[in-house]
């Protein structure tokens, strides 16, 4: 279990890798974002993309499971106060293999018993471009006391 002691500036995580289906760039696009570059892959063909685009709030989910598994999972995870910076800088298509980094850029004491981690996500694609960037701050509870 990984205590808010655990987390300096500096320190990275990989996050793993994902590959992104056109099914699913679909169904969460018909839920979430239906614009006619996420659902319609005709009038995608003839947009400024070329073709079918995930939404970028998927990508950001896409991001966060990956962020969940590699480091929240195993961590006394209190939640978060929110996101800064978030950026969607290359489309995501169909097929396309994520993945990412998370790197601390700050820790710091909040209030008895919890710290504050900041730091920044990296999503890339399979060529290395980078995809989404966010920095975002974790709450974490403090090593309990023996």
């Amino acid at each position: 279990m990984l205590y808010y002691e655990d987390f300096q500036s500096g320190q990275e995580f990989r996050l793993g890798e994902y590959t992104v289906s056109r099914e699913e760039i679909l169904d969460f696009a018909r839920q979430y974002d239906p614009q006619p570059f996420h659902i319609d892959e005709e009038q995608a063909r003839d947009s400024m993309f070329g073709g079918l685009i995930a939404s970028g709030w998927h990508t950001a989910s896409i991001c966060m499971r990956l962020y969940v598994d590699a480091v929240l999972n195993g961590a006394a995870s209190l939640g978060s106060p929110g996101v800064d910076e978030l950026r969607w800088k290359r489309p995501v298509r169909p097929g396309d293999r994520l993945s990412g980094v998370f790197r601390i850029l700050e820790c710091r004491p909040f209030r008895k018993g919890v710290g504050l981690v900041r730091g920044r996500a990296n999503l890339q694609n399979q060529d290395g471009k980078l995809v989404m960037t966010f920095v975002g701050e974790g709450m974490f509870a403090t090593r309990p006391e023996l």
